[in-house]
């Protein structure tokens, strides 16, 4: 029967049973909605979707009956069952972990009572790992859990897929970021202005928070700036300044937000980027600085984790006077 010959009423039920069946907003919204459920078929106290990235393991979203763990949680990777799983040297729907060694031994049990695990990787399109949907209870559990591991399965997938497509949306709407914010350009030296890059670090450290994802911030600072605009002139400071965002943009990727912060000051965020990556491009920054001849500040830190965008910033600042302080008491002794 044709929806417009319906009654009233049943208009009324149709519209709602379809309104519960649209699609998620969001990738937050779809993750929140698939631990609740599982929550409700498979009780256990602690359902989450995390995400590896080098040492750590991140909790994005949790689902906790007891509210000890909160999105946002950072674990050492390595001292997890769901390292040992990802590895095959442990199963991945555990009724009674005393029954497995390698999870018995696991420094996890220190901090998180287990008795009874699931976990399962969820992947990205290129074969590598994302991170994981996993599960504990203090409590252990009826062989009968081991029935339910097609629709672990099949939830882990389906939330792989989901963020692997807004992943890939991210990365087009980050260039189209880029492109808008081409009005907020130093115009001297052509790299972002503070304002430019006030707005575009907002926006990447809201992507990191989502998916986990590190970062790397550089603050740079020239060392001889004032003393040559004083001594020599305005116009050969801002070749000099020209130089140096030469030097910054030759260093950087093309996904990296390079800017000018004030006068003699730049600052670079490397997206998604290890901390092991960001101290190598500072090694590369201070090494292209002396080769063009430019002396110049370099300091850098880590985002990742819980660690803010603001705290990262001031210890990448702390990082760069600490080198300029080390640099000026070096010539004095000379």
């Amino acid at each position: 029967m044709p929806e417009t010959t319906l009654p009233p009423v049943f208009k009324k039920l149709l519209k709602a049973d379809i309104a519960g069946l649209l699609p998620y907003s969001n990738v937050d919204d779809l993750c929140r909605a698939v631990l609740e459920y599982l929550n409700s078929q498979l009780d256990f106290r602690l359902w989450m979707i995390t995400r590896t990235e080098g040492d750590d393991w991140i909790v994005l979203y949790a689902r906790d009956q007891e509210a000890r763990v909160t999105d946002g949680k950072v674990f050492k990777w390595q001292d997890s069952y769901c390292y040992r799983m990802v590895a095959g040297k442990g199963p991945q729907i555990v009724p009674d972990v005393t029954r497995v060694p390698e999870y018995v031994d696991a420094p996890i049990n220190s901090k998180i009572p287990i008795g009874a695990y699931i976990g399962v990787p969820i992947m990205r399109a290129d074969g590598t790992l994302f991170g994981t949907l996993c599960a504990v209870d203090p409590e252990t559990k009826s062989e009968n859990i081991e029935t339910c591991m097609p629709l672990i399965h099949l939830m882990a997938r389906s939330i792989g897929t989901v963020l692997e497509l807004e992943i890939q949306f991210e990365r087009e709407q980050r260039l189209r970021e880029r492109i808008e914010a081409e009005s907020m350009v130093d115009e001297l030296t052509r790299v972002y202005n503070r304002r430019g890059w006030e707005n575009l670090i907002r926006r990447e450290e809201q992507r990191c928070y989502r998916y986990g994802s590190p970062a790397g911030i550089m603050i740079i600072d020239l060392d001889e700036l004032k003393e040559i605009n004083d001594t020599r002139g305005h116009q050969v400071g801002d070749e000099l300044l020209q130089s140096a965002a030469n030097v910054v943009r030759e260093e950087s990727r093309g996904s990296d937000i390079v800017a000018r912060l004030g006068g003699d000051e730049f600052a670079i965020l490397t997206v998604e980027s290890t901390p092991e990556q960001a101290e190598k491009m500072a090694g590369r920054l201070r090494q292209a600085f002396a080769n063009a001849g430019i002396k110049a500040s370099v300091g850098w830190a880590a985002k990742h984790g819980n660690i803010s965008m603001k705290l990262a910033l001031e210890e990448a600042d702390k990082m760069m006077y600490a080198e300029k302080f080390m640099r000026k008491d070096s010539a004095k002794i000379v």
